[in-house]
């Protein structure tokens, strides 16, 4: 069965964050991708300087209704990452519902991009529409910790508040939830990231919990989470009902493609030198083989409740 993403996200000319960082490996895994881009950048803000233009929620509507015209809107999933402005973020909740009308088994997976480390990077008024309009029709949701707190209200210290916010997260709609990083102490040492994963197990009141410690990089790269995101759509869908092993590909994906970024930037840079935003820019074309079938790098554990 051919599988169609509709990905709403931002677009690079140069690089790799948003659609650029999503469709490639998309098609590298066999699904269709049609990609809609929230911005059209010259290269990712983390740069000296960028240009480019903003698409406008109405710009938004037009596009998706010429794809309703040709009767070509019937997706398997669809895709959205950072939006930074209320009336685009609510026009695409109006396609999610639209879509998911015409066909119901539809999966949104959704990340929801507000901020990191105790700091919002998008205006503030974002925050209700995610709670009360989007995060109620993801299926899949990404969140760090910092917007899952937002979202729930509840600061995570320890596993256990980390659970519970997941839960938290479920009732407020997604069947699965991936933290995709915390804050919380690695029984593996402080080189390592600690994520959280749940899904709920169909037809009962129960939910699979997962717990995963990944390999810190001393080294800030854009575009991982939107690939992240992405990852984890195309291995829950291979393997829908162990989040297990979906997390595993996931994370086992992000450290190949990782790893090969860091070794080609610091050959660039030079010995001593830290690495330029160009420099550090996914190396995505290079890891197709690991995409395609990535080794495992690091094991799941499954937390009891």
């Amino acid at each position: 069965m051919e599988c169609r993403v509709l990905s709403i996200q931002s677009h690079v000319v140069r690089g790799y964050v948003g659609n650029k960082s999503a469709t490639f490996p998309l098609q590298v895994l066999g699904f269709e991708v049609d990609s809609i881009n929230s911005v059209q950048f010259s290269n990712h803000t983390g740069y000296a300087h960028w240009k480019g233009q903003v698409l406008t929620a109405e710009e938004l509507n037009v596009l998706y209704e010429g794809i309703k015209l040709n009767k070509v809107n019937h997706y398997d999933y669809i895709l959205t990452g950072y939006s930074r402005d209320t009336s685009f973020l609510e026009m695409v909740v109006d396609i999610i519902q639209e879509l998911k009308k015409a066909n119901p088994s539809l999966v949104y997976v959704c990340d929801p991009v507000m901020g990191d480390h105790g700091a919002m990077y998008v205006p503030e008024n974002l925050l209700p529409v995610y709670k009360n309009k989007v995060v109620p029709l993801a299926d899949i949701l990404t969140p760090n910790q910092f917007e899952a707190e937002l979202l729930t209200g509840k600061k995570i210290n320890t596993e256990k508040d980390g659970v519970e916010v997941m839960d938290l997260l479920h009732k407020m709609g997604p069947d699965t939830v991936v933290l995709t990083s915390t804050d919380l102490p690695s029984k593996n040492g402080d080189q390592f990231l600690v994520a959280l994963g749940s899904q709920k197990i169909d037809g009962t009141n129960s939910s699979q919990k997962i717990c995963i410690d990944i390999p810190k990089v001393d080294a800030v790269f854009v575009g991982t989470g939107d690939l992240f995101a992405a990852m984890l759509l195309a291995w829950t869908h291979h393997h829908p009902n162990d989040l297990k092993t979906a997390c595993e590909k996931t994370v086992s994906v992000m450290h190949h493609v990782i790893k090969r970024t860091i070794t080609h930037a610091r050959e660039l840079a030079g010995p001593g030198n830290r690495p330029s935003p160009a420099q550090l820019e996914l190396r995505m074309v290079q890891s197709k083989a690991d995409i395609e079938n990535p080794a495992t790098v690091v094991e799941a554990k499954v937390l009891h409740k």
